[in-house]
Protein backbone atom coordinates (compact mmCIF):
# COMPACT_ATOMS: atom_id res chain seq x y z
CA UNK A 1 0.00 0.00 0.00
CA UNK A 2 1.27 3.43 -0.85
CA UNK A 3 1.48 6.24 1.67
CA UNK A 4 -1.69 8.32 2.02
CA UNK A 5 0.19 11.44 3.12
CA UNK A 6 2.56 12.61 0.37
CA UNK A 7 4.32 15.72 -0.85
CA UNK A 8 5.55 15.81 -4.44
CA UNK A 9 5.09 12.04 -4.71
CA UNK A 10 7.04 11.10 -1.57
CA UNK A 11 5.67 9.87 1.77
CA UNK A 12 5.79 12.58 4.45
CA UNK A 13 6.23 10.40 7.53
CA UNK A 14 9.66 8.98 6.57
CA UNK A 15 10.82 12.47 5.60
CA UNK A 16 9.76 13.96 8.93
CA UNK A 17 11.06 11.33 11.35
CA UNK A 18 14.69 12.21 10.68
CA UNK A 19 14.26 15.48 12.58
CA UNK A 20 13.03 14.19 15.95
CA UNK A 21 15.25 11.12 15.73
CA UNK A 22 18.33 13.25 15.07
CA UNK A 23 17.47 15.88 17.66
CA UNK A 24 16.70 13.41 20.44
CA UNK A 25 19.76 11.28 19.68
CA UNK A 26 21.99 14.37 19.64
CA UNK A 27 20.51 15.47 22.99
CA UNK A 28 21.59 12.13 24.47
CA UNK A 29 25.06 12.51 22.97
CA UNK A 30 25.31 16.02 24.44
CA UNK A 31 24.23 14.60 27.82
CA UNK A 32 27.00 12.02 27.66
CA UNK A 33 29.58 14.66 26.77
CA UNK A 34 28.18 16.87 29.56
CA UNK A 35 28.71 14.05 32.07
CA UNK A 36 32.40 13.99 31.17
CA UNK A 37 33.01 17.73 30.76
CA UNK A 38 30.46 19.41 33.06
CA UNK A 39 29.95 22.15 30.45
CA UNK A 40 26.61 23.83 31.17
CA UNK A 41 26.09 24.86 27.56
CA UNK A 42 25.77 21.21 26.56
CA UNK A 43 23.07 20.61 29.16
CA UNK A 44 21.11 23.62 27.96
CA UNK A 45 21.53 22.64 24.29
CA UNK A 46 20.28 19.13 25.10
CA UNK A 47 17.19 20.64 26.74
CA UNK A 48 16.38 22.71 23.67
CA UNK A 49 17.02 19.75 21.36
CA UNK A 50 14.63 17.62 23.39
CA UNK A 51 11.93 20.30 23.11
CA UNK A 52 12.41 20.52 19.33
CA UNK A 53 12.53 16.71 19.05
CA UNK A 54 9.25 16.35 20.94
CA UNK A 55 7.53 18.85 18.66
CA UNK A 56 8.99 17.19 15.57
CA UNK A 57 7.96 13.76 16.85
CA UNK A 58 4.38 14.88 17.32
CA UNK A 59 4.26 16.34 13.80
CA UNK A 60 5.73 13.13 12.30
CA UNK A 61 3.23 11.07 14.32
CA UNK A 62 0.28 12.77 12.62
CA UNK A 63 1.45 11.57 9.20
CA UNK A 64 2.40 8.16 10.56
CA UNK A 65 -1.12 7.78 11.95
CA UNK A 66 -2.63 8.70 8.57
CA UNK A 67 -0.59 5.94 6.92
CA UNK A 68 -1.31 3.48 9.75
CA UNK A 69 -5.06 3.92 9.42
CA UNK A 70 -4.82 2.88 5.75
CA UNK A 71 -3.15 -0.48 6.55
CA UNK A 72 -5.67 -3.32 6.26
CA UNK A 73 -6.73 -4.91 9.56
CA UNK A 74 -5.54 -8.40 10.42
CA UNK A 75 -2.18 -8.03 8.67
CA UNK A 76 1.29 -8.34 10.14
CA UNK A 77 1.88 -4.79 8.94
CA UNK A 78 -1.02 -3.52 11.08
CA UNK A 79 0.42 -5.24 14.19
CA UNK A 80 3.94 -3.93 13.57
CA UNK A 81 2.58 -0.46 12.79
CA UNK A 82 0.73 -0.44 16.11
CA UNK A 83 3.88 -1.43 18.04
CA UNK A 84 5.91 1.15 16.12
CA UNK A 85 3.42 3.95 16.77
CA UNK A 86 2.75 3.14 20.43
CA UNK A 87 6.48 2.75 21.04
CA UNK A 88 7.16 6.16 19.51
CA UNK A 89 4.47 7.79 21.65
CA UNK A 90 6.18 6.26 24.70
CA UNK A 91 9.53 7.62 23.48
CA UNK A 92 8.13 11.13 23.15
CA UNK A 93 6.64 10.75 26.64
CA UNK A 94 9.97 9.64 28.12
CA UNK A 95 11.78 12.59 26.59
CA UNK A 96 8.98 14.93 27.70
CA UNK A 97 9.45 13.73 31.30
CA UNK A 98 13.19 14.31 30.95
CA UNK A 99 12.53 17.80 29.60
CA UNK A 100 10.16 18.71 32.47
CA UNK A 101 12.72 17.53 35.02
CA UNK A 102 15.44 19.62 33.36
CA UNK A 103 13.19 22.67 33.06
CA UNK A 104 13.00 22.80 36.85
CA UNK A 105 16.77 22.89 37.40
CA UNK A 106 19.38 25.61 37.18
CA UNK A 107 20.73 25.96 33.62
CA UNK A 108 18.81 22.86 32.45
CA UNK A 109 21.24 20.61 34.29
CA UNK A 110 20.06 17.00 33.96
CA UNK A 111 19.90 14.97 37.15
CA UNK A 112 19.91 11.17 37.28
CA UNK A 113 16.16 10.92 36.63
CA UNK A 114 16.31 13.21 33.58
CA UNK A 115 19.18 11.19 32.17
CA UNK A 116 17.39 7.91 32.87
CA UNK A 117 14.28 8.98 30.95
CA UNK A 118 16.20 10.32 27.94
CA UNK A 119 18.54 7.31 27.78
CA UNK A 120 15.55 4.94 28.07
CA UNK A 121 13.86 6.84 25.24
CA UNK A 122 16.96 6.54 23.07
CA UNK A 123 17.25 2.79 23.69
CA UNK A 124 13.56 2.26 22.91
CA UNK A 125 13.99 4.35 19.74
CA UNK A 126 16.40 1.74 18.40
CA UNK A 127 13.62 -0.84 18.60
CA UNK A 128 10.90 1.34 17.11
CA UNK A 129 13.26 2.43 14.32
CA UNK A 130 13.82 -1.24 13.50
CA UNK A 131 10.04 -1.75 13.42
CA UNK A 132 9.69 1.24 11.07
CA UNK A 133 12.37 -0.27 8.85
CA UNK A 134 10.51 -3.56 8.91
CA UNK A 135 7.37 -1.77 7.73
CA UNK A 136 9.10 0.02 4.85
CA UNK A 137 11.94 -2.30 3.85
CA UNK A 138 10.33 -5.68 4.43
CA UNK A 139 6.60 -5.12 4.08
CA UNK A 140 6.83 -2.17 1.62
CA UNK A 141 4.24 -0.19 3.59
CA UNK A 142 4.02 3.30 2.17
CA UNK A 143 6.11 2.27 -0.82
CA UNK A 144 4.33 -0.14 -3.13
CA UNK A 145 0.65 -0.67 -3.82
CA UNK A 146 1.46 -4.37 -4.22
CA UNK A 147 3.12 -4.57 -0.80
CA UNK A 148 3.26 -7.94 0.96
CA UNK A 149 1.62 -6.88 4.22
CA UNK A 150 2.11 -10.34 5.74
CA UNK A 151 5.76 -10.97 4.80
CA UNK A 152 7.67 -12.88 7.49
CA UNK A 153 10.15 -11.23 9.85
CA UNK A 154 13.23 -9.81 8.11
CA UNK A 155 15.47 -12.13 10.10
CA UNK A 156 13.79 -15.18 8.57
CA UNK A 157 15.16 -14.76 5.03
CA UNK A 158 14.19 -12.93 1.85
CA UNK A 159 10.62 -11.71 1.35
CA UNK A 160 8.69 -12.00 -1.85
CA UNK A 161 7.11 -8.67 -2.67
CA UNK A 162 4.18 -8.65 -5.04
CA UNK A 163 4.45 -5.76 -7.46
CA UNK A 164 1.36 -3.93 -8.62
CA UNK A 165 0.66 -4.44 -12.32
CA UNK A 166 1.60 -1.67 -14.68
Amino acid sequence: MESRAKAFGHALHPMLIVFPLGLLATAVIFDIIYLFTDRQGLAMAAGYMIAAGIIGGLVAAVFGLIDYLAIPSGTRAKRIGALHGIGNVVIVGLFAISWFIRANTVAWEPNGAALFFSFAGAILALGTAWLGGELVERLAVGVDEGANLNAPNSMSGPARVRRAPG
